[in-house]
């Protein structure tokens, strides 16, 4: 049975040895206990007493056999593996009572947040998305289908088409870089909603998809996607360059606004109105698409000898 389906504490267990074995007696502040090593990380016996637990309790844990784990625990463990904050919320999220955690039938058409939408409005001058739970599109405005050429329908999976369809890796110039986050993040999620059999399904598909994908999965890596950085190759705009924010919902946490930010007066800020223009306005029926790429390209080398407009 797949990792993510096993029962919680498994996961759980599954989670420490792998924050246990990228670190070393020396990164934990240790003498390392004496004896040949077959990894470089910390035994079980040289972790256990920085938690302040017993060998075979702290076996218990990475063995799934411990049903119930104190907050005193949580924190202690993650300050003797020297999580990072996403990575303490994640150990929270898989040692969570299994009550807690249990489907609770079939799930709710997710609607936006009104809120959300009103921001989006507001910035119709970079390209913006809000989505939802399994990263299914709930808006979007244009700018951001005419940068990414991918049409992002609500109801329409923004992971799917960044792990599955090939022409993301031709679009995302550093797909290789973006998507083992996008895996994390994918993990970070799996962890807070263990009852979503969708999102299982999903994973299943993603891991059989490519080798890569299956490798970054089981590293146990867990992200939330924040400041990234994305270098998008446009096919008449050339590179773009964008600053990738998250902002969650405070009325469902399971929205985000996804913000694509430009610096002021660089290149690509310099010619994202054109492309603006572009999204906002249907190609005459006659015009075949490879007309409109190369008008593109035109409007585009004009905009740079002026100088082009500044975003507002």
């Amino acid at each position: 049975m797949p990792e993510h389906r096993r029962d919680d504490r498994s996961a759980l267990g599954a989670f420490l040895r792998s924050r246990r074995d990228r670190l070393t007696p020396a990164q934990a502040g240790i003498t390392a206990f004496p004896g040949p090593r077959r990894v470089p990380g910390l035994r079980k016996e040289e972790l256990a007493p920085l938690v302040g637990l017993s060998p075979d309790h702290y076996s218990r844990l990475e063995q799934g056999r411990q049903r119930a784990v104190g907050e005193d625990v949580l924190e202690a463990l993650a300050r003797a593996l020297q999580l990072d904050d996403v990575e303490r919320a994640h150990l929270r999220d898989l040692a969570a009572p299994a009550a807690r955690r249990r489907w609770s039938g079939p799930e709710a058409p997710q609607r936006p947040d009104p809120g959300m939408l009103r921001l989006m409005g507001a910035l119709e001058h970079v390209p913006v998305l809000l989505l939802g739970r399994r990263s299914e599109v709930l808006a979007r405005n244009a700018l951001l289908s005419e940068v990414l050429g991918f049409p992002a329908e609500p109801g329409s999976s923004l992971a799917r088409w960044l792990f599955l369809d090939p022409a993301a890796r031709v679009r995302l110039a550093n797909w290789a870089e973006f998507a083992p986050a996008a895996v994390g993040a994918l993990r970070y999620e799996v962890g807070r909603h263990p009852e979503d059999r969708r999102l299982a399904a999903f994973v299943d598909e993603v891991r059989r998809a490519d080798p890569d994908l299956a490798r970054w999965w089981d590293d146990q890596r867990v992200t939330f996607r924040t400041s990234l950085t994305k270098h998008v190759a446009h096919p008449a705009a050339g590179p773009l360059t964008f600053g990738i924010e998250t902002l969650v919902s405070p009325h469902d946490p399971d929205q985000s606004l996804i913000v694509y930010t430009v610096e002021p007066d660089s290149p690509t800020a310099r010619v994202l109105p054109v492309l603006a223009s572009w999204a906002g306005a249907a190609a005459p029926p006659h015009r075949p698409a490879g007309e409109r790429g190369g008008a593109v390209a035109d409007e585009l080398r004009g905009a740079g000898r002026r100088g082009g407009p500044r975003p507002r």
